[in-house]
């Protein structure tokens, strides 16, 4: 069976992540959307609003499941079986830093190799900080992130804003 983990903040989720999640899926028989708790960002929702997210949204892919983790992805990947690492890239500018990330991940775990999957284009513009932005000054993201989320975007925007 081919494991892999796509981790990430995913604060929230984009379309532009389960663009990734989606194609994935197909790639690999089991897929683990993993919340990443890190201690250096602010997230504007708490790690289990974020699972609840992408459960609600990933739901009809079979082969997807969500967690969350701390600590080393090389650890938590080689606990979960997995051979590989999913990676989405945006831009060039991403690509040099999450080369580095793959190669400290084969060092620690040389038995995980990182997957790059390019971004859709209609998504190359779309993150998360993106999305948080737009919705903190009162714009709609609706197109940016799944409908099955844009309520609770707007309940915590319009409360914290």
């Amino acid at each position: 069976m081919r494991v892999a983990i796509y981790p990430g903040s995913f604060d929230p989720v984009t379309l532009g992540h389960l663009d990734i999640i989606r194609r994935a899926s197909v790639v690999f028989d089991r897929l683990i959307v993993a919340v990443m708790h890190n201690q250096n960002k602010k997230p504007m929702f708490s790690v289990d609003e974020r699972m609840d997210f992408l459960k609600r949204t990933t739901g009809d892919l079979p082969n997807v499941e969500v967690a969350s983790f701390g600590g080393l992805l090389a650890d938590y990947a080689k606990q979960e079986g997995a051979c590989a690492v999913v990676k989405g890239l945006r831009a060039v500018s991403d690509f040099e830093y999450e080369f580095q990330m793959a190669l400290a991940n084969r060092k620690l775990n040389p038995e995980l190799d990182t997957v790059f999957l390019m971004t859709s284009a209609e998504y190359m513009y779309l993150s998360s900080s993106v999305v948080k932005d737009i919705a903190v000054h009162g714009g709609s993201v609706a197109g940016f992130v799944p409908a099955e989320i844009i309520d609770d975007i707007v309940r915590r925007t319009r409360k914290e804003g």
